[in-house]
């Protein structure tokens, strides 16, 4: 199998890097938008906006991801930033989305 961190090219201009970037964002905002989606239904499904945070599952998915982050050979610490911060915009627009489903004359 594989590690993530071997697919990585080597580049000599930034220029190859810089389109190497944008193809991977071209996988990767797609897939922002499914998780985003997600967001959707788990706001959809709680209860009590207090639900949203979940710091146990928040733990959960670090605890998950680090391991994964290391075994690609990438840098656990880096990919645990990036997670906290990806899931604090998700809480803040799951927020959202329980304010907006639950708003008057709209219907869940």
């Amino acid at each position: 199998m594989t590690r993530a961190i071997e697919n990585v090219r080597h580049c000599t201009t930034m220029e190859e890097v810089r389109r190497q970037i944008d193809a991977l964002d071209d996988i990767l905002v797609p897939l922002l938008v499914t998780r985003g989606g997600y967001m959707t239904q788990a706001a959809r499904i709680k209860k009590e906006a207090g639900q949203v945070r979940d710091e146990e599952r928040i733990e959960a998915i670090i605890d998950r991801v680090r391991p994964r982050a290391a075994a690609e050979g990438g840098q656990p610490d880096v990919i645990e930033a990036i997670y906290r911060s990806m899931m604090e915009a998700y809480i803040a627009y799951e927020h959202e989305e329980f304010a907006r489903l639950r708003a008057p004359g709209d219907a869940p």
